[in-house]
């Protein structure tokens, strides 16, 4: 990791062991939102990804329920774009499509605005963290209803033995940190 950005935002990343249960290794971000010169860094090297990767193809950044909505507007604003926001069920006012997703203990839904984008609009999927995946495919299935175009979907954190990545396939997937 020789990037000086990448090593500013890896070390405000800090785990603890047995959260939220026993065996988990939990990766918390709040050190990074604490500290603002991480949290531009996370955003400036997110910005340089897509901007390397896609030019100006990109549409709308797409924020996931929570910890998305902490990146998606910052992400949008550095590449001058606008933020579209995917919500879990009932937070949302006005007509919407839903997704559902499974949970490791039960389902759980995502909810867009079904006004929130036009068929064949671009757009990039953030959030905080990819764990087994199955947010992240499910808002992919969810903008998939509108008809829109997910060039990539990518995250801060990347916690690599979830095999996360694998359920977003064929959708391209990009992460600064990855972790076991």
């Amino acid at each position: 990791m020789a990037d000086p950005e990448l090593q500013l935002v890896a070390r405000r990343i800090r785990s603890f062991p047995d959260f939220p249960v026993p065996g988990v290794l939990f990766r918390d971000i709040s050190p990074l939102l604490k500290d603002p010169d991480s949290f531009r860094a996370s955003i400036h090297l997110l910005a340089s990804h897509l901007r390397k990767t896609h030019g100006g193809k990109i549409d709308y950044i797409v924020g996931l329920d929570s910890r998305g909505f902490l990146f998606g507007p910052s992400l949008a604003q550095e590449l001058g774009l606008g933020c579209v926001l995917i919500r879990k069920q009932g937070k949302l006012p006005g007509p919407t499509v839903s997704a559902s997703y499974t949970l490791e203990y039960g389902k759980a839904q995502l909810e867009i605005q079904r006004d929130a984008l036009e068929p064949g609009e671009k757009v990039v999927v953030v959030d905080d963290l990819l764990a087994t995946g199955g947010t992240m495919r499910a808002a992919c299935e969810l903008l998939g209803q509108l008809q829109a175009k997910v060039l990539e979907c990518v995250s801060l954190v990347e916690l690599t033995s979830l095999k996360g990545r694998e359920k977003l396939d064929p959708v391209p997937f990009f992460s600064l940190l990855q972790y076991e």
